[in-house]
């Protein structure tokens, strides 16, 4: 399956929200320090229900130990700055999507990390700022698990 990694997520309930999705499509989910949020806020365990048992969550100190634990594995940033469409990509299975914080997005020293062709956009309309996180991190997932056949799901 995929990992999801939240770069320094800033919204309890967008996190469990992501939460409940990684539960519910085997992805595993990175968050990246600092948190918006304390693991134990009520607003993230509402929003993610009761998957947090489910999910294959991991918590990382900063950008440098989660790339380290992900290893050379191919990685996709999801930006409003992407020149590649998120489903003109051929996704594989373990590929890593990661996505920056609600209010910035992924900061320019990480963005220009990922090579140009892995700097993922979602269409919106014209003058569109954005899209909620949770929500972007469902679309690209699903493509992803939709172009691999939905692979061990029902």
């Amino acid at each position: 399956m995929f990992d999801i990694v939240l770069y320094e997520p800033e919204i309890a309930p967008n996190t469990g929200n992501v939460i409940r999705l990684a539960a519910n499509s085997g992805a595993r989910l990175h968050l990246v320090r600092p948190l918006g949020y304390t693991l134990n806020d009520r607003t993230l365990a509402r929003a993610g229900l009761d998957y947090h048992e489910h999910a294959n969550l991991q918590v990382h100190d900063d950008w440098v130990t989660c790339k380290q634990a992900l290893g050379s594995r191919r990685m996709f940033a999801v930006t409003t700055r992407g020149s590649i469409r998120y489903d003109a990509v051929a996704y594989a299975e373990n590929d890593v999507l990661v996505f920056g914080p609600e209010t910035r997005g992924l900061p320019q020293p990480v963005l220009e990390s990922f090579p140009e062709p892995q700097r993922l956009r979602l269409p919106m309309r014209e003058h569109s700022r954005s899209l909620n996180l949770a929500n972007a991190v469902a679309i690209v997932v699903y493509e992803a698990w939709r172009q691999n056949g939905f692979a061990a799901g029902t």
